[in-house]
This record gives structure tokens, sequence and C-alpha cells, in this order.
């Protein structure tokens, strides 16, 4: 009898994610609007770690931006506290940016 794979909760939201690429978009907006009003930055860099890996994987993303793989792996984690260096790089590098309204 062989086991039965079951996808994870992150499985799941990347393939979301994937099929439906402005949604995307409106998920990293929340998540900075949350961290703006609460200041949760853990919820944030989740969200950034999932558009990394919608986006083709940290090892995809470290080719464009030139950051070190597992360095990126770090910067989006939960424990991290990443420079806004390296998280401007990856915004723009998924084609994000920050504003002031």
């Amino acid at each position: 009898m062989s086991k039965r794979k079951f996808r994870t909760f992150d499985d799941v939201q990347i393939e979301h994610y994937r099929k439906h690429p402005a949604e995307l978009k409106s998920y990293l907006r929340v998540a900075l609007e949350e961290y703006q009003k609460d200041g949760d930055e853990k919820a944030f860099l989740s969200a950034l770690s999932v558009a990394a890996q919608v986006h083709g994987g940290f090892s995809q993303l470290s080719k464009e931006t030139g950051l070190n793989r597992e360095n990126l792996y770090r910067a989006l984690s939960e424990r991290a506290d990443p420079r806004l260096s390296t998280i401007m790089r990856v915004l723009n590098t998924l084609g994000f940016s920050l504003k002031i309204a």
C-alpha cells in the first residue's frame, strides 16, 4: 500500500498565484498594509517568499537579483530581519515597488 502524498498549504498557495498573477499583487499589497498597521513583518516577508516561489523560485530570483540564494531564503524567512536594500531588489525583480501614498 503506497502512502498518499498531500500538498502543503504553501504548494496550494503557489499554484493558485501562478494561475492568478493579478491576485499576487493584491496579496502583497494587503500584507504590506497589515505590516504598516500592526508591524506584522513576518506576514509581509512570507508574502514576499510566496511571490519569489511563484516567480520561479529562489534560484531564479538569485540569478536575477545577483543575491546569494541561501541569503535570499534566509532574508525572506519568518525569523529574518532583512536590509531594506534586499527587500527593494526583490520587489523590483518581481515587478513590484513600494510607494508613498
